[in-house]
């Protein structure tokens, strides 16, 4: 019986352009594969060429070429289908290759591990999110799903600000994006629903994790696992500014969980409501507030090595 395709999905301007020279890299690795081009002239169209395909069976994988905003492209076609995402990192912020294990900013060997496992591939669970798709949209009118993060709050204005930024390059401009966006900050108040129980919060940050780290390496939630069933509702209470500038930096190494004004709660669905505010998931703005995340076990398939 003859293999089906594998569907390829890469974004030439992830990364700085870093999707772009990995491209010809990983058609080359895929040489001896049936393969089909699903990139489009947009996100939108690339997306909707992937979900046909997977919807169609006319592929056996869906490899995306990328930074975790093609993560997020790829799950969005993928989950609740039994056709397994294969991951070729090669973006601004990767944290979805590192916490699957994946090799970086190596198209070859990424394409070599997404073939190796595409009969093997790992089951991993989701976040099934609903937000409004515009400011004047009914609740629950937008539908996606993130592998990673959904941000509602300072770090949803920060994601904001450094995709506008052309500078500086790398995971450096988040850095320099929430210094920038800190001096207007005050908190935002939260009218959250933590598995039907209500609770008023005034927060610096709130994300809803299902992976340990978002924003190119900060591990917000070291402890989570996107296996486990939970999602994780990370929150920094209401602190000075100058309080919150200290203690960045120790989040690239998780040393900020000990800090009395972290806290996180272990859940499997968490609604948000802080007003107007935007929404991100795994980096990619998906509407306004108020938004729900539900985990969603074991609805995706990767590409990946199993859990060690």
């Amino acid at each position: 019986m003859t293999a089906l395709p594998v569907g390829v999905v890469i974004n030439p301007t992830s990364g700085k352009g870093k999707g772009a020279k990995a491209a010809a890299k990983v058609w080359q690795a895929l040489a001896a594969e049936p393969t089909v081009d699903l990139s489009g002239a947009s996100y939108e169209e690339a997306l909707t060429n992937a979900r046909a395909a997977v919807a169609e069976g006319a592929i056996g994988a869906l490899i995306v070429v990328g930074g975790d905003g093609m993560v997020h492209l790829g799950v969005n076609a993928c989950a609740n289908s039994e056709v397994p995402l294969g991951i070729v990192a090669a973006g601004t912020g990767n944290d979805s290759a590192v916490a699957l294990g994946l090799p970086l900013d190596d198209a070859a060997e990424s394409v070599a591990v997404a073939l190796k496992f595409r009969s093997n591939p790992r089951r991993v669970d989701v976040l099934s999110g609903e937000s409004r798709a515009s400011l004047d949209a009914p609740e629950g009118s937008r539908k996606f799903l993130s592998f990673g993060t959904i941000s509602a709050g300072f770090d949803a204005l920060v994601n904001a600000r450094a995709n506008r930024m052309s500078w500086p390059k790398g995971s450096s401009r988040y850095q320099v994006a929430m210094v920038l966006e800190l001096a207007k900050f005050r908190g935002i108040k939260y009218l959250a629903a933590i598995d039907g129980t209500e609770r008023r919060l005034e927060a610096m940050l709130c994300a809803v994790a299902n992976a340990p780290a978002f924003g190119g390496g900060m591990l917000i939630a070291p402890h989570a696992k996107f296996d486990d069933g939970k999602l994780d509702l990370f929150l920094v209470h209401r602190i000075k500014r100058s309080t919150l500038l200290r203690i960045f930096p120790s989040v690239y190494k998780g040393g900020h969980v000990s800090h009395p004004a972290v806290e996180f709660v272990e859940a499997t669905q968490v609604r948000l409501d802080n007003g107007d505010l935007p929404t991100y998931a795994d980096g990619e703005f998906v509407g306004y507030s108020p938004v729900t995340a539900t985990i969603a076990p074991g609805a995706l398939l990767v590409c990946a090595p199993p859990k060690s």
